[in-house]
């Protein structure tokens, strides 16, 4: 009876040990966590005051997305036999110089993808992988502070396509007025004197005008999330024929190291570009501005993300 008291015993101890002791590391690691968080909170200090220092501020960060996929004998299907894929990414990159008495702003954003769809019972179809996405645009944005956020700024921006068709159409907006920065990251460029040059090869119905120019961007990294908006606009004094906006966005969240996941969807309104396609695409040789089907122009990627 005795030895059994004991044995109790010594297992209420040691429940009461170990319970005990759970206590107390948890006790230490709220402790620990504490001087962390505290830390931490230094850090976050010091690095606001590193990034509101004049001089460079550059980044990079982008999405991959693909699939590939084959198929033999897969009757459920309308053609069995194929090999299909898909395949894109997209980078935005910027480097900024801040200064006390002027900025010098510099943004690129592309995005390319390619897809595959191979009918292996028809040997005249294309086996290979055909242009899908393509998106390139570049801009240098430079202004002189005339007041805490209001700049007098020159733009150059440049944008056609990589893959197929490059500088047919391309766009180069250059112009002089106001830059607007009333937060950290946001910048708005207004313009007003703005020619927009429209390089097209042979005949097309292309062609450059004079206009007002308006960006807005807003850029920022907070803690793993990366997101990019850039809306870039071009009114035609001419006619509202020759106007033209694009709207883009991208967006990821890293989840281990520097990969993750990642989103972009970009707009875009270009009445000239229709036109062009309707004509030079579809055939459709009579189409003039005014009966021409200016559908809103669309994409999307999204895939793995890689920050650097």
């Amino acid at each position: 009876m005795k030895k059994l008291f004991f044995t109790l015993l010594l297992c209420v101890s040691v429940v009461s040990l170990n319970a005990q002791t759970k206590e107390e590391l948890q006790a230490q690691k709220a402790e620990k966590q504490a001087i962390a968080d505290a830390a931490q909170g230094e850090a976050n200090a010091l690095q606001a005051k590193i990034d509101a220092l004049p001089g460079w501020r550059k980044g990079a960060f982008g999405t991959i997305g693909g699939s590939l996929s084959n198929f033999n004998n897969w009757y459920a299907q309308g053609s069995p036999n194929n090999a299909s894929g898909n395949i894109g990414f997209t980078v935005n990159a910027f480097a900024n110089l801040i200064e006390d008495k002027f900025f010098w702003r510099n943004s690129l954003t592309t995005n390319l993808n390619w897809v595959k769809f191979d009918d292996k019972d028809d040997p005249s179809d294309d086996d290979g992988f055909r242009t899908g996405t393509d998106v390139f645009n570049i801009s240098s944005l430079y202004g002189r502070n005339i007041a805490k956020n209001l700049a007098v700024s020159g733009l150059a921006e440049y944008r056609t396509t990589l893959l197929d068709n490059f500088n047919d159409p391309g766009y180069l907006d250059v112009g002089v007025g106001l830059t607007w920065t009333p937060i950290e990251n946001f910048i708005l460029v207004v313009h007003p004197l703005n020619y927009n040059f429209v390089f097209a090869d042979g005949d097309s119905v292309f062609e450059s005008s004079l206009g007002a120019k308006i960006v807005a961007d807003y850029t920022r990294q907070i803690g793993a999330v990366n997101f990019k908006t850039n809306l870039s606009a071009f009114q035609s004094y001419k006619s509202g024929d020759y106007s033209n906006w694009t709207w883009s966005n991208s967006f990821s969240y890293t989840l281990w190291k520097m990969i993750g996941v990642g989103f972009d969807f970009g707009l875009r309104n270009n009445k000239q570009e229709a036109l062009n396609y309707s004509i030079e695409t579809l055939g459709n040789t009579d189409e003039t501005f005014d009966s021409v089907d200016n559908d809103l122009q669309t994409y999307y990627t999204l895939g793995l993300s890689y920050s650097f």
